[in-house]
């Protein structure tokens, strides 16, 4: 190790970890009429809006502070959502970077009148950056996953910020192939 990598590594002190329970909190909504598209069934916007609000409070919890949404890797609508659903978002910390997080998020919905089991309607992965007071990007805890499904989810996150990166790479690599053949944008 060089004296340069030596002095970075002590410059930045080592956050203990945090287990993935420690963030991990379910929001519960019942839905209205308010909430409803052209169709009768409720916006996705809505059921987006109660995803990152539910990623946003783990993300917080996990980082010991404010943290922004970055990007959302993908939201999947799996059925659709009736008014008078008891809509449950269920959000943990999949994978940290550096300053950033993977939450996984997982929505389910019941009749707000039955007792039966509720049910997958839809899914959700988000990149959250933890920021300081001035807005710039600060370091995050080391999620520390417990059980046999959150090392899977870990796993899985670090190849979805793998293809992310690449496909970031890719479109640059081609704009820029595009602006050096005299494309403009």
């Amino acid at each position: 190790m060089t004296d340069q990598a030596s002095a970075a590594d002590s410059a930045t002190p080592e956050i203990p970890g945090k287990p993935t329970a420690a963030s991990r909190t379910t929001l519960s909504h019942i839905m209205t009429h308010n909430d409803t598209n052209l169709l009768g069934t409720v916006h996705g916007g809505v059921i987006m809006k109660l995803v990152d609000d539910a990623a946003g409070a783990v993300a917080g919890r996990h980082s010991g502070g404010p943290a922004v949404t970055a990007s959302m890797d993908e939201m999947v609508f799996l059925e659709p959502v009736r008014v008078g659903d008891l809509v449950h978002v269920k959000a943990q910390v999949n994978w940290t970077g550096r300053t950033s997080m993977e939450v996984g998020v997982r929505v389910l919905a019941e009749r707000w009148n039955e007792s039966a089991p509720p049910t997958q309607v839809g899914s959700a992965y988000l990149v959250f950056a933890a920021v300081d007071a001035d807005g710039k990007p600060r370091p995050v805890p080391p999620v520390i996953p417990e059980t046999e499904r959150d090392k899977r989810r870990y796993q899985e996150a670090q190849i979805r910020r793998t293809h992310r990166l690449a496909r970031r790479r890719a479109i640059r690599e081609l704009r820029e192939k595009r602006a050096a053949e005299g494309f403009e944008d």
